[in-house]
């Protein structure tokens, strides 16, 4: 069982590495500290889903085999003697000094998201009466979410791996990520000003709801294929093995509660299974596609000449549907290199970050344009 110093040392680190920003924010003029702050807890939690995935797919999520600390020390630094020991038994394993690094260093940015929530919270608390309750509400829920995430990062070590767990893990940060972007874009600070600026709405909150169902649809077929690693069971395409409708197994390949590499029964997952994985998301990419690509096109649409801010958002929308379509033909045909397997999670997160910006723009409501007489 980790000691209490330990959790004082991991304390102490994520102290230091939140004060950095905290610093910089501190000196910075412009807008408020809260506001500031919210907004560089979407980059920070952007990055950390980033280095995960650097982290997953460098192979280094078991670097340091236990959790919270690297064989019950803070750093690798003072685990070094047993990481060389790990790797000098095992070369090519899990564990290697390289690997413990990585995997230590996605340890300390989600420990610096914790606490920059924390102070978050704090600052909510302590401007109860000018924000009321609201934003301490949110920002409190915010901490329970980044805490079950924690929960789960640690299982994904104590669980070895197990896809399940690694899926859900990447699902929580981009519910985390949606979370804190809602959050930011919130003007708790001028809920009292006696000046309100009329926002139009013109998007459908239909449509944007229906593609947050399906891109976290998606976004989950894709952490299962990267964590069973089936990126390369098609390994052409358009095609899979040289077909367009190949053969599959649906039952062996989402049986979601297995060990890593294993099937419901304990015996090694077949091929068939693993291209099925593959394909699923393959053919769900189109819908993804079409959806968010309709939701892009209305987008810019409604909002010329006028809503600047949504057509941006727009334009980047579409250009990350196309990012996400050049850097998933790369995964398959370039055999799933490093940068283009990064840019597509990276791709995701910045889609899940478009759409919540987008839904300043929507409403239930039906909008109707007027043509002009």
């Amino acid at each position: 069982m980790p000691s209490l110093f330990l959790f004082l040392e991991l304390a102490a680190i994520a102290i230091v590495f939140a004060g950095l920003p905290l610093l910089y924010l501190w000196g910075k003029p412009g807008y408020s500290f809260f506001q500031k702050l919210n907004w560089v807890l979407v980059f920070t939690t952007f990055d950390l889903i980033v280095f995960g995935a650097f982290t997953r797919l460098t192979d280094s999520g078991l670097g340091c085999p236990d959790w919270p600390g690297c064989y019950g020390t803070s750093n690798p630094f003072h685990a070094l003697s047993d990481i060389q020991q790990a790797e000098s038994a095992l070369p090519t394993g899990p564990v290697t000094v390289i690997k413990a690094w990585i995997e230590m260093i996605h340890r300390y940015l989600a420990m610096t998201v914790g606490a920059l929530i924390l102070v978050q919270v704090g600052i909510a608390f302590t401007k109860l009466k000018k924000f009321g309750k609201n934003p301490l509400l949110g920002s409190v829920g915010l901490l329970v979410l980044v805490c079950v995430q924690g929960a789960f990062g640690a299982w994904t070590v104590t669980l070895k791996l197990q896809p399940i767990i690694v899926a859900i893990h990447l699902m929580l940060a981009l519910v985390l990520l949606a979370c804190l972007t809602a959050y930011a874009q919130q003007p708790w600070e001028s809920k009292d000003s006696a000046i309100r600026s009329i926002r139009v709405r013109p998007l459908s909150a239909q449509l944007l709801v229906l593609s947050f169902f399906v891109l976290f649809t998606q976004v989950f077929l894709g952490a299962w294929v990267s964590t069973n690693y089936a990126v390369l069971a098609c390994p052409d395409f358009p095609t899979c093995l040289g077909s367009f409708w190949p053969e599959t197994n649906w039952g062996e390949g989402f049986t979601l509660w297995r060990q890593l590499g294993l099937n419901a029964h304990g015996e090694f997952i077949s091929p068939l299974a693993l291209q099925t994985i593959h394909w699923t998301h393959r053919l769900f990419a189109m819908v993804v596609l079409v959806v968010l690509g309709a939701l892009g096109w209305r987008a810019l649409q409604l909002a010329a000449p006028v809503l600047t801010g949504l057509s941006q958002i727009a334009k980047l929308l579409l250009g990350l549907l196309l990012l996400q379509l050049i850097t998933g033909i790369s995964n398959v045909i370039f055999q799933w290199p490093l940068l283009a397997a990064l840019l597509h999670t990276g791709g995701s997160a910045a889609l899940v970050f478009c759409l919540v910006r987008m839904s300043y723009w929507a409403s239930w409501k039906p909008f109707i344009q007027k043509k002009m007489a």
